[in-house]
């Protein structure tokens, strides 16, 4: 690991002083900013430390009935905290499917939006990959890729994005507050993250110092919490990042679907929108022929990139899973291994 200096501001303003200075990196619980320090795949000159800044691990309720998450908000606490799960369940399912509860009980709100891919090329720094080394070319085009993105790449980088908990924010509408040199602004989820074009490197819309303060969702996004479900299929039932996941929700009346959210994990270098499935669901019966018409649309401009064909078919055949759960309605009890379709038993709140 390379030398580097070490801040820790008292504030966000001095955060984003600090962290607008070049080779500077933001650090919270660091569960993926260190390992990649470690391999020498991230060299920060100065690590920023935001960990402890006053202010932003709070879960607050808003007036107009939406929620505020603090980018230092453990996902363990929000995963757990009683008054979130009954409101936006598919995120709390999210959460508990993510790495092993070591890790949630370390990694934040904002962390986990900025976590790297884990695409094997990028971590190993033998071999050519533009996200780590703008220009050299991507080793996993031709080799080891059934795990990588069958939509929105580009012959830069088909590396997926890692995060089981971005899915079901993009699915609804979260927005993402940043604090910058310039002030506040805040960007909707589904434009935070980039596609790779020809610039992998550059992965959000942040700009050198900006910090991500908080993520909210709106009180229209609770309206879907009879009707949620996050779905995750992995090599291996536990501590594995998802080979696809879906976050589906219904709002159901008198039999019709009015209204439907849809997003993609595991198959893009973002959480992929599923729009045009969640416009074909409106004023649909809720049902198989419906929901196997929703995933065709939302997988139609998918392709393979190398040996990951069978990702197509299996996004399908997640999407129609989790539709098919969601209409039956979001359980009381998450299993005990959520977002597995095998799982069973289990609380949230136990």
């Amino acid at each position: 690991m390379n030398r580097f200096d070490y801040v820790r501001p008292s504030s966000v303003s001095e955060a984003v002083a600090a962290g607008a200075e070049p080779g500077s990196a933001f650090l919270a619980a660091g569960t993926n900013l260190l390992d990649l320090m470690k391999g020498g795949i991230a060299r920060p000159t100065r690590l920023v430390d935001v960990g402890r800044i006053p202010g932003l691990d709070a879960i607050e309720t808003l007036p107009d009935g939406g929620v505020r998450i603090g980018a230092l908000v453990r996902n363990a606490d929000l995963a757990y905290h009683q008054e979130f799960a009954r409101r936006f369940p598919m995120v709390a399912e999210a959460l508990l499917s993510g790495a092993s509860a070591q890790l949630r009980n370390a990694a934040t709100t904002g962390g986990n939006l900025l976590q790297r891919t884990r695409c094997p090329y990028f971590y190993d720094t033998a071999s050519a990959c533009n996200k780590r080394e703008p220009g050299a070319g991507c080793d996993a085009l031709a080799g080891e890729n059934r795990q990588h993105a069958v939509l929105g790449w580009s012959e830069a980088c088909i590396a997926t994005n890692p995060s089981d908990f971005a899915v079901p924010l993009a699915a609804l509408d979260a927005v993402v507050e940043i604090e910058g040199r310039g002030g506040r602004r805040e960007v909707p989820l589904t434009d935070f993250h980039r596609l790779p074009g020809d610039t992998p490197q550059i992965e959000t819309v942040l700009a050198p110092g900006e910090l991500i303060v908080a993520v909210r969702l709106s009180a229209d996004a609770a309206a879907f919490a009879g009707h949620a479900r996050y779905l995750k299929v992995r090599e291996r039932t536990s501590y594995a990042f998802a080979v696809v996941s879906a976050a589906a929700a219904l709002r159901i009346a008198d039999g019709r679907i009015e209204a439907a959210r849809l997003a993609l994990g595991g198959v893009a270098l973002k959480p992929w929108r599923a729009r045009e499935a969640e416009a074909a669901l409106a004023g649909a019966s809720p049902g198989f022929e419906s929901f196997q018409e929703a995933a065709a649309l939302a997988l139609a401009e998918a392709r393979p990139s190398g040996d990951n064909a069978y990702k197509i078919e299996l996004a399908r055949r997640v999407i129609a899973r989790a539709l098919t759960l969601a209409a039956a309605g979001t359980p009381e009890r998450l299993p005990a291994l959520p977002g597995s379709p095998f799982a069973s038993g289990g609380s949230l709140h136990d």
